[in-house]
């Protein structure tokens, strides 16, 4: 069988067993084919060895769209109510401004249907609250105005009458040095008329008569001094009326001020409770607005958050979440922290979608079926939940993505970078070796800290 010895015994055994493999064996043109299968074999394998191969970073990741506002988002109420009615079904589309459900009130403050007609009633009475008080403090500016002109005429009134006393005084005084002279000079007589009496000059009637002369200029004397005491009397209590009517007047002054002040402060008070009244006015009224729950903006209504009527929910609770309309796709791709400082922004990467067919050659783009084109936009600066670096890839200017595409689908991506010949790829990627990068291509990377840096 084998043909090892001088004795051939395969046409023996070809007429024995009719076998195709055999036959074949034997025919000499096999082995000149196999040795040709075999040089083509090393040809194509030496020729594949020095083909140029792009170099490429792997990673994984899922559809987002790039803008936040593009991306999913849930429906928030704004304040807490029990849910009256649903206005959409899941899947369905909406546009802006479109009633997702509606809401009524549970807490007790707002419970009142003429809860905004009660409130403006009282932003009325306040407001004549505040009428009377601001009345009140101009008729006690006027009071207080003539309280000041009356205390500076009774003043000037008193200050009169100061001066009558004094000059009153002054006249009772030169009345009384008037009338001790005519007591001296009487008292001198007298005593004339008593030694002519004595001496024969004079009768005792005219003696006598010049007693009852100093007599009657004694009593003028007491009466004039007793006058010039009235009068200084008088003149103190002018002075003192004069004092006592600035006090009197400077307190019913300080109690008008006093009231005043009570005014402006009541006022004020007044004032701020009306504030807080229109305040509460514009809250009620913005608070009603609320209750019926609006889209933010054009999409899909991807999932209900919230089931059947009557239900009660918090300020703030997700009702429901929302896919934005024709969002802005893109793709975050996740990669080892070690090839991150082989990535930069403008990096050109090929994506292939779950559940689009493709045929992907890493190394040879060209040849790929199925794949798509990308741009790296964003590098992020610090890593993930799951330790790697994400990127933001949005689609090439040329080459748009299939619109079945949908947001959260997985996708597998390939970072393109040099191109090497691919025995040296399949010797880097033994050896463990990063992939090579160019002189410009590190300039560029160590420019970009210190760019950022400068702005």
């Amino acid at each position: 069988m084998l043909n090892i010895s001088r004795q051939r015994v395969n046409d023996e055994v070809i007429q024995k067993y009719n076998l195709q493999a055999l036959s074949t064996l034997s025919t000499p043109r096999t082995g000149l084919r196999f040795a040709r299968m075999m040089r083509v074999i090393v040809v194509i394998v030496v020729v594949t060895l020095f083909l140029p191969w792009q170099q490429n970073i792997r990673g994984t990741g899922n559809v987002t769209a790039f803008s936040p506002t593009d991306r999913p988002q849930n429906i928030q109420n704004a304040i807490p109510g029990r849910i009256e009615k649903w206005y959409v079904d899941e899947g369905q589309l909406v546009q802006a401004g479109d009633t997702i459900l509606a809401l009524s009130e549970i807490k007790d403050d707002y419970l009142d249907p003429q809860v905004l007609a009660r409130t403006q009633e009282q932003i009325e009475a306040k407001k004549s609250a505040i009428g009377s008080y601001e009345d009140k403090v101009v008729a006690l500016d006027q009071q207080i105005e003539a309280l000041r002109s009356g205390l500076q005429l009774s003043l000037q009134k008193a200050r009169n009458k100061v001066d009558q006393a004094r000059l009153k005084v002054l006249n009772d005084s030169t009345d009384l040095i008037a009338q001790r002279t005519n007591y001296q000079i009487a008292q001198t007589r007298l005593q004339r008329y008593e030694l002519g009496y004595k001496d024969g000059l004079f009768s005792l009637t005219d003696l006598e008569t010049r007693r009852l002369k100093l007599q009657e200029d004694n009593a003028k004397l007491v009466s004039q001094e007793n006058k010039l005491g009235i009068a200084r009397q008088e003149l103190i209590n002018a002075r003192l009326e004069l004092g006592s009517l600035q006090a009197e007047y400077q307190d019913k002054i300080s109690k008008a001020i006093s009231d005043r002040s009570t005014a402006l402060s009541s006022l004020a008070d007044a004032q701020s409770e009306l504030s807080k009244l229109v305040n509460k006015f514009a809250n009620i009224e913005q608070r009603q607005n609320r209750y019926i729950v609006r889209a933010p903006q054009s999409g899909f209504v991807v999932r209900t958050l919230k089931a059947g009527l009557g239900e009660t929910i918090k300020e703030g609770e997700s009702v429901a979440t929302l896919q934005p309309h024709n969002p802005n796709r893109a793709v975050e791709l996740y990669i080892r922290p070690t090839d991150v400082p082989l990535v930069t922004i403008g990096r050109e990467v090929r994506l292939e979608f779950d559940g689009w067919p493709a045929l992907q050659f890493a190394g040879w783009p060209d040849a790929s079926i199925g794949t798509f084109g990308g741009i790296v936009q964003v590098v992020d600066q610090v890593n993930s939940a799951n330790g790697q670096y994400r990127l933001l890839v949005t689609p090439k200017p040329d080459e748009e993505w299939p619109e079945a595409i949908r947001i959260g689908s997985g996708v597998y991506g390939w970072v393109m970078l040099n191109d090497v010949p691919v025995w040296y790829e399949l010797w880097r990627q033994l050896n463990g070796f990063p992939p090579d990068l160019n002189q410009k291509q590190l300039d560029k990377i160590t420019a970009s800290p210190k760019e950022e840096g400068k702005k």
